[in-house]
């Protein structure tokens, strides 16, 4: 399995997506992808070459279940 930090486009053999609300502001958007035994990777789609952070289902699970619930609402600029 990949380790954080691991240069994005070494990730071979999957399907970068971001989400359709990314479009128009400005190219700032990151991007998913589907690993094996599922896990996720994360990249800035400005820097795709660049690292990828990886995430365990539980982590993406309680990630995913945190921003269904608001929790990161407080977040934005």
């Amino acid at each position: 399995m990949y380790k954080n930090g691991v240069s994005a486009d070494s990730i071979q053999g999957v399907t970068w997506v971001k989400s359709s609300l990314s479009d128009g502001i400005g190219g700032n958007c990151v991007e998913i992808a589907k690993l094996g035994e599922g896990h996720v990777a994360l990249r800035n789609s400005r820097d795709a070459s660049g690292p990828a952070l990886v995430y365990t289902p539980g982590e993406w699970e309680a990630f995913v279940q945190g921003a269904k619930n608001g929790e990161f609402d407080g977040m934005t600029v």
